[in-house]
């Protein structure tokens, strides 16, 4: 596995997909990432405080959306 770090500069657009996925475009500088000894490797996503609240808002949205796309009878019952 490759491993990475990866820094957002800025989300550009969000959408959703069928199949329950979500799909963003972001800038962003990328760079290969050394695995540490004893440390199991992965890869690392950084963002400023200002895009975390971005990519929040974002979510939201695209929740929202599949949450629309969903039956009614789904809502808000249990059992």
């Amino acid at each position: 596995m490759k491993t990475h770090q990866i820094e957002i500069q800025k989300f550009k657009a969000a959408s959703n997909t069928n199949n329950g996925l979500v799909m963003f475009k972001v800038d962003a500088l990328v760079s290969p990432k050394q695995a540490l000894d004893g440390i199991e490797p992965s890869s690392i996503i950084s963002l400023t405080e200002a895009n975390a609240r971005v990519l929040m808002a974002l979510l939201k949205t695209q929740i929202a959306e599949f949450d629309a796309k969903k039956p009614k009878s789904r809502h808000g019952r249990h059992g």
